[in-house]
């Protein structure tokens, strides 16, 4: 995508979150929060945990933090081309774009002024009965249970589903900076293990950190992309949003010397997070299409190719999980405070009042739940992939075609 050649505008409002690219999470915050992505970057005296990579990795010119990611980031930059492609084509499958979500469900987490969001963008509705698959509802009634100390708490399914290809991300506007301070200031790691750099330390909580900026820096690449598509269709933006400079928004958000300079690392180590658990999952994946799960023999041809896709075999994609594995395996009594947090992240989700924003959200943070429980576990080693729900494999793939989106965007901003 190429950026409108507009001027850099200097933007003070606050970022987005929620997978739609459109809620402003939060203002550039102070040293005590956890940078999820594009906000005030937490490397005032780094310790050199990880090796420092001095040559630029392609989508940014950032240098690399953790050098061990390099050779990973490499190959997921060579496969993008043919692997970005096929999760356009699956995201219109029932499997992977239909989700029952509460989305009336109040916030608990913060105080907050009514916002009506009166504008399309901002709305969804649920799809019509007989357009869900009976065997979707079915097993996501079957499937879902009440779990103490699981990494995500998706919601009790109903007979409300919404359609990701029908509601896809969008650039609306909503500003949630309420929300994005308070992941940032009591979800995020904070403490003693993180000191220093709350990114790269050498502790699974600055991994943890790392993850969720990756995530953020996801969404950040889909506002910037959506701001860019308004524009590039004529449509344009509203003069009086804060955000009106695709390309300064990308500096901001994303860029080497923006508010975050190693958001884009941390979205290729989330991204190699999301390669490593849709691989462990692979052979279920793989069962459910046999068993008719997925769909038909289209549908199943649509999923064959990415679970085939040689980036999934790459083994320096792995560095990312074998990192967090090596930091979990020594701290195994202590993990409960991650899962914790992603059960969490998810319900925070219910204080985002764009329906858009909050249904993209949703997603995104259980497909990021649903990698770490793939490749951390409850001792540091992975879990049964048997047990995990259709729902979460499914926002899983997704949420990996929507961080290669970020990529792409990152790619073609240089």
């Amino acid at each position: 995508m190429r950026f409108p050649p507009l001027t850099y505008a200097t933007v003070v409002a606050s970022l987005c979150l929620v997978s739609c690219g459109v809620s402003a999470f939060g203002p550039p915050h102070t040293r005590s929060s956890i940078v999820t992505g594009p906000l005030v970057s937490t490397h005032t005296a780094p310790r050199q945990s990880f090796p420092r990579r001095i040559s630029p990795i392609k989508a940014t010119v950032a240098a690399l933090h953790d050098e061990t990611l390099a050779p990973g980031i490499e190959a997921i930059d060579s496969s993008l081309p043919s692997l970005a492609p096929l999760f356009q084509e699956l995201r219109t499958l029932p499997y992977f774009r239909l989700y029952s979500c509460d989305m009336l469900a109040s916030c608990e987490y913060i105080p907050q002024e009514l916002f009506e969001c009166y504008t399309e963008s901002c709305e969804i509705y649920p799809v019509d009965d007989e357009e869900v698959p009976a065997d979707i509802k079915q097993s996501d009634f079957d499937e879902h249970e009440f779990e103490l100390d699981g990494w995500a708490r998706w919601d009790m399914p109903s007979d409300d589903y919404y359609d990701t290809e029908q509601f896809p991300e969008d650039f609306t506007g909503y500003d949630g900076s309420d929300i994005w301070n308070f992941i940032h200031n009591r979800i995020g790691f904070h403490d003693e293990a993180v000191e220093g750099d709350e990114y790269d330390a050498d502790n699974w909580k600055a991994d943890f950190n790392k993850a969720v900026s990756g995530l953020h820096a996801m969404v950040s690449a889909q506002v910037v992309r959506g701001m860019a598509e308004k524009i590039e269709s004529g449509e344009g933006l509203d003069p009086s949003s804060p955000w009106t400079d695709p390309r300064a928004e990308y500096d901001r958000r994303l860029g080497p010397q923006g508010e975050t300079p190693e958001a884009v690392e941390n979205l290729y180590f989330g991204m190699m997070l999301l390669l490593s658990a849709v691989k462990a999952a692979r052979e279920r994946l793989l069962e459910d299409c046999d068993n008719g799960k997925i769909g038909d023999d289209q549908a199943v041809e649509i999923l064959r190719p990415i679970l085939a896709h040689p980036l999934l075999d790459e083994p320096s994609i792995e560095a990312a999980s074998r990192r967090l594995r090596t930091h979990a395996s020594q701290d195994v009594n202590n993990l409960w405070e991650a899962r914790m947090r992603t059960r969490d992240l998810m319900r925070v989700m219910n204080c985002v009042q764009c329906n858009k924003c909050r249904f993209h959200g949703k997603i995104s943070t259980l497909g990021l739940s649903t990698a770490l429980q793939l490749v951390v576990g409850h001792r540091g080693t992975g879990c049964d992939v048997s047990k995990i729900h259709r729902v979460e494999l499914a926002a899983l793939v997704v949420t990996m075609g929507k961080f290669s989106r970020g990529i792409e965007l990152c790619l073609s901003a240089q």
